[in-house]
């Protein structure tokens, strides 16, 4: 699940904003490397379809705010 607010409990990875640089991710298997667990279609899909291509960052100094 994404969380936008980098806040949530559980084990998580951090990754940019953008349906870009997540599609990269997902491609290259990074993010399941960082899971530490493999993604099936499903939730590859569901990951895609949360995260729009023409989002921005908004947020503090770090990005995470």
């Amino acid at each position: 699940m994404v969380d936008d607010s980098g806040r949530m409990a559980g084990r998580g990875a951090y990754i940019c904003r953008t349906g870009d640089c997540l599609s990269r991710a997902l491609d290259k298997g990074a993010l399941g490397r960082a899971l530490k667990t493999s993604l099936s279609a499903e939730a590859r899909d569901a990951l895609l379809a949360t995260i729009s291509t023409d989002m921005t960052i908004q947020g503090g100094a770090r990005g995470q705010e």
